[in-house]
């Protein structure tokens, strides 16, 4: 089996993406590595990107330079599926002095990395390659319930 990411919300569906090692090796293995254990975030959604939910990986997990992962696979129009790694240094952005240790998930069709700054080229680490549906409902309904609790672990 290859090497994935497991996405559970608490009391709802999940999904696996699996790692793209190939095209993102330095990026995928790093987000590997951090998650040693678990770990539960809230899952908030996008404001400017369109179907994409946003977790900002927690301190345990931190375990690596967030300056140091190189730029690799990536884009500004991810597909349905593909799961995003992006670092943003403290007052980078202003009004915001705290960093961004980002995991995004495009949920559905349409998706764009562009915020405040603009487009922003994210890494994808990995692409779910079955069983998005039920998953991608609970993402959108964030867009009206408000933030979920979702674990992110390793699978393979």
């Amino acid at each position: 089996m290859t090497r994935g990411l497991h996405f559970q919300f608490d009391g709802g569906p999940s999904v696996v993406a699996e790692l793209q090692e190939t095209f993102a090796p330095v990026s995928s293995r790093t987000i590997w590595d951090a998650l040693v254990k678990p770990v539960s975030m809230l899952a908030t959604h996008a404001m400017f990107a369109g179907p994409e939910i946003m977790l900002n990986l927690p301190d345990e997990a931190r375990t690596f330079n967030g300056t140091q992962v190189p730029a690799e696979n990536q884009q500004v129009i991810p597909a349905a599926g593909d799961v995003i790694w992006y670092y943003q240094g403290p007052n980078q952005m202003a009004g915001l002095n705290d960093e961004v240790w980002e995991i995004g998930m495009f949920y559905g069709a349409g998706g764009r990395v562009f915020g405040p700054l603009g487009w922003t080229p994210c890494n994808i680490i990995a692409s779910v390659k079955e069983g998005l549906a039920p998953f991608a409902q609970a993402c959108a309904d964030i867009r009206i319930d408000g933030a979920k609790r979702l674990t992110l672990s390793r699978v393979g």
